[in-house]
């Protein structure tokens, strides 16, 4: 398959007057051709810096390391200029917090008449771009002369859809898109989302969420992040039937599930918060939390490993090398 994304080592700290917060620190990962990945993990975990520091890096963030191509192209290497000639055409973000994301006081035209002349492009070859795009998500071609204000929550999140896919962009990441809005909005929202990675109209799609169940609707292929690091990567029914790292593991217990009384039975989760990142946990980074920590958690980072195409950070996985 065709990797359109690949992370090597991949490191974001943000510069504080106390020390680096390790926000992203080691990541390595894939997104290959077609593929809808699902980003998961607590608030706070690196989930969106991740992904912003891929779009648009800017202070108190800085790329400490590592690589991070698209294509042949090393993001991390980058000029301002540089990176805003492929925003858009080959990558694009719909933002975390998306309905916020339009100048109410801009008409929806006057917004592609600036994004004509930022991209040196003829404005109405613009406007029939965006045309085409709200026709696919299903929103009236009126809406090109009406202001943000105007537009309910759903509306204006497909509007930021159509902008943020106007030049079939390679990469789509969607940061929590559905989090603002109501259960049947986000079910439109995944669909389309989908049907964008169907009709080939986005190559590859990064869906950043905390809600389980919205990622096994949409995704292929789940990564799973704590405290700046990848610990799992595998397919959704994997991941949400036999998860291997106890953080997984602890994620998915949390989710309800229908039919059971959790008057009667509590809900499980997590024990203990997150490490603070400006001083995180030597070795393991879940080991404060994890009841399967051992002497060797606490000294020792665990490596990656592949247990039938299956990735997990875990030494509870780690087969002992016998000595000679």
């Amino acid at each position: 398959m065709t990797t359109i994304l690949k992370l090597e080592n991949y490191k974001v700290y943000y510069e504080t007057p106390n020390g680096y917060v390790r926000a992203v620190d080691g990541v390595n990962l894939e997104v290959e051709k077609g593929e809808i990945l699902g980003l998961i993990g607590e608030s706070g975990c690196g989930k969106s810096t991740l992904v912003m520091s891929l779009v648009l890096p800017k202070p108190p963030m800085k790329i400490m390391g590592g690589r991070a191509l698209l294509g042949k192209i090393d993001l991390t290497k980058l000029s301002w200029d540089e990176r805003r000639k492929i925003l858009l055409t080959k990558l694009s973000i719909i933002p975390q917090y998306a309905l916020d994301a339009l100048p109410v006081i801009k008409k929806i035209g006057a917004f592609l008449s600036d994004l004509a002349k930022d991209k040196n492009i003829p404005e109405d070859q613009v406007i029939e771009k965006f045309i085409e795009r709200i026709k696919l998500v299903g929103l009236p071609t009126n809406v090109i002369d009406m202001y943000p204000l105007e537009l309910s929550g759903g509306m204006r999140q497909r509007v930021i859809i159509a902008l943020s896919t106007i030049f079939s962009p390679d990469l789509l990441i969607a940061d929590e898109p559905t989090s603002a809005l109501d259960v049947s909005t986000q079910r439109q929202v995944l669909e389309l989302l989908r049907n964008l990675r169907d009709t080939g109209i986005v190559k590859s799609i990064i869906f950043v969420t905390h809600d389980i169940a919205s990622v096994r609707q949409i995704a292929d292929r789940i990564a799973v992040m704590y405290a700046g690091k990848i610990v799992e990567i595998s397919s959704v029914e994997e991941i949400i039937k036999n998860p291997l790292h106890p953080y997984t593991q602890g994620l998915i217990r949390a989710v309800p599930v229908l039919g059971i009384n959790y008057k009667k039975k509590r809900l499980s989760g997590l024990p203990g918060q997150p490490p603070n990142l400006l001083n995180p946990p030597s070795g393991c980074r879940f080991y404060p939390r994890c009841k399967y920590a051992t002497p060797k958690c606490i000294k020792e980072e665990p490596p990656s490993v592949n247990i039938n195409s299956r990735i997990v950070s875990c030494w509870l996985y780690v087969k002992e090398v016998p000595k000679k």
